[in-house]
């Protein structure tokens, strides 16, 4: 009987952290809000300002660009389980592919053509083509980019995030701008030292 009763208590504790696990994202918090201490709180503390610059006369980047609003950007987030991000794409440029092992992100596309994708854990691709006020969602921790293929116009998108803290995981920049062993890296991508080191340069700061 009383091996029963273990083997039922076990199987409830692992059915209990399984569900933990599959229902992990940010944790909840027992207050209305988070203030970091000595921080004077009133609506200049809810209040993030940092996409101004995507207002003229502000210049458009020439390269692609992120203007986060995440917890380390806009200390209010925090415990809020909610993020943003605003994506500007000049002509013919790419967001190259990365994941966020926090949170899926929603993208709204606001001005200009993106065409996006992402690829799920059979390697099977999911790609669209997108136009202003269109959404598209990237699920969770999964590889994926956003890139504007149009030479001439520029792009403006805005991502949301279930997170205060999505995390972005650059897959070129992980691999060949890290310390990770050549070795390992021709072996993985089956080709030699040469053309790892070649890649390599181009991420050389």
């Amino acid at each position: 009987m009383s091996s029963t009763i273990s083997k039922l208590l076990t199987l409830i504790i692992s059915a209990f952290t399984i569900m933990q696990i599959t229902s992990a994202g940010d944790p909840n918090i027992l207050t209305d809000f988070i203030a970091p201490v000595g921080t004077q709180v009133d609506g200049t503390f809810f209040t993030f300002t940092g996409f101004r610059a995507l207002l003229p006369p502000n210049t458009p980047p020439s390269a692609f660009k992120a203007l986060k609003a995440s917890k380390a950007e806009f200390p209010a987030l925090d415990g809020q389980s909610v993020s943003y991000a605003a994506l500007v794409f000049p002509a013919g440029k790419i967001n190259p592919p990365h994941t966020h092992p926090r949170s899926a992100e929603l993208l709204f596309l606001a001005a200009g053509s993106l065409q996006v994708g992402f690829v799920d854990t059979t390697n099977k691709l999911f790609t669209q083509t997108l136009q202003p006020g269109d959404m598209f969602v990237f699920p969770k921790g999964l590889v994926h980019f956003q890139f504007n293929s149009d030479t001439q116009k520029p792009a403006l998108a805005f991502s949301a995030f279930g997170s205060a803290n999505a995390g972005t995981v650059s897959i070129p920049n992980t691999l060949l701008n890290t310390t990770i062993d050549d070795n390992v890296l021709a072996l993985a991508f089956k080709t030699n030292l040469a053309t790892i080191q070649s890649l390599k340069k181009g991420f050389a700061s």
